[in-house]
């Protein structure tokens, strides 16, 4: 057997992996010309960005604003007059009123007045909003039949 040749053959194999060792290869070496975005680039962007999301908060801060003015109910004089329809007589005269916490601040007003000597009343209620200013008061009228009403004409 001849051992010589194959042994030239392993040594030659080892100096060539040795010296692939300490030779870098091409892919590991960094590239002389790299292309970036300067400081001055970045704070450009980053201004646009912070401008462009704070005009969407702005925008939906004021959707949300809006939203909820929506959901505040109007007071509904109707629903005094709801109140009053559950009893069968009615006496003329005034009262006065809040509606609690189901609306704070709004208070009422009502005044009774027999028209005709039937029992056919006239109920007018004025609501007003806290605060006063334009289209502070809201008023509703009815007329109710309570012939049963002890209060007649005379």
């Amino acid at each position: 057997m001849n051992f010589s040749g194959l042994e030239k053959t392993n040594r030659r194999n080892l100096e060539i992996t040795r010296s692939s060792l300490f030779t870098p290869h091409r892919a590991l070496r960094t590239p002389q010309s790299t292309s970036a975005f300067t400081l001055l680039e970045v704070m450009i962007a980053a201004g646009i960005f912070f401008m462009a999301i704070f005009a969407i908060l702005a925008l939906v801060t004021a959707n949300i604003r809006n939203a909820h003015l929506l959901q505040q109910q109007p007071v509904d004089p109707g629903m005094l007059l709801a109140d009053l329809v559950q009893t069968n007589k009615l006496q003329e005269g005034s009262d006065s009123g809040d509606f609690g916490e189901l609306f704070p601040g709004y208070r009422w007003d009502s005044q009774i007045t027999q028209i005709e000597s039937n029992g056919l009343f006239r109920v007018d209620y004025v609501v007003t909003k806290p605060g006063g200013g334009r289209n502070s008061q809201t008023t509703f009228s009815a007329l109710r039949f309570r012939p049963e009403s002890q209060n007649q004409m005379k």
